[in-house]
C-alpha cells in the first residue's frame, strides 16, 4: 500500500510554530508520498454527543465531519500537529479525537480495524524548554494509538512561542528531518493490566 500522510492541523491559527515544524518534517517525505492537510480551525466540528448507551451513531453525511472522517479512514499515517495547549493537545484536536469514539461505534463502518496497523504521530511545539511538560500530549497520543491498535511514531517536539520561533530551535529543525524516517513499534499502554477504554 502506498503511503497516504494526513497532516491534522490543530492550532488556533493558520501558519503557526507547530504547522512550520510539521511542514518542516514533510518536506523529507518521498515525492511519491501523498500529503493531505486539514486546519481544524477551517473545519470546526460539532461537539461529541455520546450516544453508546442509547443508539448507535450514524455516520455522517456531508459536512465536516464526514470530510475529517474520510480522510481518516484513507490515511496510512495520521499526524497530530497540535500546539501544546494547558500541557496537552488543543481543543481543536481533542474535539477530533472525541469523534473517533462516535466512529468506533457506526454499524458497518470498521473504524478501528481499518487504523489497526497505521501509524499515528505527533508534532508540537511549547514555550516552556522543560519538555516533559509534554508528558501529557504523549500520552494521549500514544494511549489512543494503542486503544486502536496503532503504530506510535513519538512526538517531535520544539520550542517556541512567537510567531516562527521554532524556526530558531535548529535541535528540532535537526529532529524533524528524520522524523519520518523511522519504522514505528505498535503503541503499548505504558502500564499493565487490561486494555483501557477511551471514554466512560
Amino acid at each position: 500500500m502506498s503511503r497516504r500522510f494526513l497532516f491534522v492541523l490543530g492550532s488556533a491559527r493558520n501558519d503557526g510554530n507547530t504547522e512550520l515544524l510539521a511542514r518542516r518534517a514533510a518536506e523529507q517525505l518521498p515525492g511519491d508520498v501523498e500529503q493531505r492537510w486539514i486546519a481544524l480551525a477551517d473545519h470546526p466540528l460539532p461537539d461529541f454527543g455520546d450516544l453508546r448507551h442509547d443508539a448507535d451513531h450514524p455516520r455522517p453525511e456531508g459536512g465536516d465531519l464526514a470530510l475529517l472522517l474520510d480522510a481518516t479512514l484513507d490515511a496510512t499515517d495520521i499526524v497530530i500537529a497540535s500546539p501544546l495547549y494547558w500541557y496537552s493537545v488543543s481543543s481543536h484536536t481533542k474535539r477530533y479525537l472525541d469523534h473517533w469514539s462516535a466512529w468506533l461505534r457506526v454499524p458497518g463502518l470498521g473504524f478501528r480495524e481499518t487504523l489497526a496497523g497505521r501509524t499515528l504521530w505527533g508534532v508540537t511545539v511549547l514555550a516552556d524548554r522543560e519538555p516533559s511538560v509534554a508528558d501529557p500530549l504523549v500520552g494521549t497520543l500514544n494511549n489512543s494509538a494503542a486503544y486502536m491498535g496503532m503504530r506510535f511514531g513519538g512526538v517531535l517536539l520544539g520550542t517556541g512561542s512567537k510567531p516562527g520561533d521554532v524556526l530558531k530551535d535548529t535541535g528540532a529543525l535537526t529532529r524533524a528531518k528524520t522524523f519520518f524516517a523511522k519504522e514505528p513499534p505498535l503503541a503499548r499502554f505504558p502500564y499493565r493490566g487490561g486494555r483501557a477504554r477511551p471514554t466512560r
